[in-house]
């Protein structure tokens, strides 16, 4: 175990809420190793870097020399989390679920270290639980204090509907902080209720209360709206290399601090040395970026990946076929995506629509250096691209979606 003041830093780097941090401390003082949990319901088959948020400080805290408990949520994912939703989420079948809990473990190996990582699956102990053990957990918790959770206020308050399983979640999330006796949970900051209620279910059962480490909801491409595969704005950690390193080179440079603060393992010390080097010594940000996703394209497709997607990249890209400074648009689609050719004419790179239209028949189209062919391509509110006709016309375009109009 690594002395006091070198666990915290990497512990803390990126986190948004430490609860509470006098308990970390003294846990960690004791010497023995921490039961790190972190769960996750395989709602999707693929997981984006978003998702790799919670699952890189999980490494962080392995290399600490913790216990790292990584819980697929197989049983909760079939009562459906509505953490962020303005309405109730379709449950997924158990066959779904299984099938995405399958490919969840093949991909976190990227990132965990499968010989210092315990998977669980919390069917484990809810399969084995009767309808009286359900109805003795809710009775530990009040509507009152359910209500307190901010999606949930919102929708009582607005009249929308909330089912009765869905006051169930939290409390399930919470048990299975009791079932697998977790000394910190890891969550989004969307989380953060659910799990303060696994210290309240831990004090229960006569266990001490778990720390609760949040982390931040990572933007997607776009910088604004958070990752997500339906709006088009995401990393996903199965993209090709090439498309990995060309989606992560087109992230703002403002955006790219973020990314490296959230998703890189290079010492703080020396990300901050690159971006003093950036703001007052004129250190081109791109070549900042290009370190970025080798490192996550190596992290994900194995080393010696990142430098041959790098030269591609510079193959396709810098030898004489785009300008150093790329200008950045904002276009708006009025219904969450836009054609190929209005976004050309409406970002400036054409004079109309039917020049768009020619340019991608003569093959004079590219996004993100790759030739357009289908003139019918639209691109989804959310998504961001280098978009480039002919040499010498080229912008980074980033698609949002048209404000609804306000009623009179």
């Amino acid at each position: 175990m690594r002395p006091l003041e070198e666990s915290l830093e990497p512990i803390k780097r990126g986190a948004v809420d430490l609860l509470l941090e006098e308990e970390l401390i003294e846990r960690l003082k004791s010497g023995r190793p921490l039961r790190v949990k972190a769960g996750f319901d395989p709602t999707a088959p693929d997981l984006h870097l978003g998702h790799t948020v919670l699952i890189n400080k999980l490494r962080q805290f392995q290399d600490l020399g913790h216990h790292v408990m990584f819980l697929i949520g197989d049983f909760t994912g079939m009562i459906g989390d509505p953490t962020g939703k303005n309405v109730t989420r379709k449950p997924l079948t158990r066959d779904e679920i299984l099938a995405n809990a399958q490919t969840y473990r093949e991909q976190v190996f990227k990132i965990l270290d499968p010989d210092r990582t315990e998977v669980l699956f919390n069917s484990n102990w809810f399969d084995r639980m009767a309808p009286a053990d359900f109805i003795h957990l809710a009775a530990k918790h009040t509507v009152a204090r359910m209500l307190e959770r901010d999606d949930f206020g919102k929708r009582y308050a607005s009249g929308q509907p909330i089912a009765i399983h869905e006051f169930l979640y939290p409390l399930v999330q919470g048990y299975d902080s009791v079932a697998m006796r977790a000394d910190v949970e890891l969550g989004g900051t969307d989380q953060k209720f659910n799990l303060l209620v696994g210290r309240e279910l831990q004090k229960h059962y006569g266990q001490p209360p778990q720390i609760v480490l949040t982390m931040p909801i990572l933007e997607g491409l776009d910088g604004v709206q958070k990752m997500s595969k339906s709006l088009g704005n995401y990393v996903g950690i199965r993209d090709e290399p090439n498309e990995m390193f060309g989606k992560l080179m087109s992230v703002s440079d403002e955006l790219m601090w973020r990314y490296f603060e959230l998703l890189s393992f290079r010492p703080t010390r020396e990300i901050a040395e690159w971006r003093r080097q950036t703001a007052q010594e004129g250190l081109n940000p791109r070549d900042v970026k290009f370190k970025l996703a080798g490192e996550l394209v190596d992290r994900f497709h194995g080393a010696g990946a990142g430098r041959r997607a790098l030269a591609e990249f510079v193959e396709r890209f810098q030898k004489g076929s785009l300008p150093e400074e790329v200008a950045e648009v904002s276009v708006q689609a009025r219904d969450g995506r836009l054609p190929i050719a209005n976004l050309l004419k409406e970002a400036g790179l054409v004079a109309s629509t039917s020049e768009a239209l020619r340019s991608i028949q003569q093959g004079a189209v590219r996004i993100d250096g790759e030739r357009v062919e289908n003139r019918n391509l639209e691109l989804q509110a959310g998504s961001r691209h280098i978009y480039q006709v002919g040499k010498r016309r080229v912008a980074a375009v980033t698609v949002t979606a048209m404000p609804a109009p306000t009623p009179n």
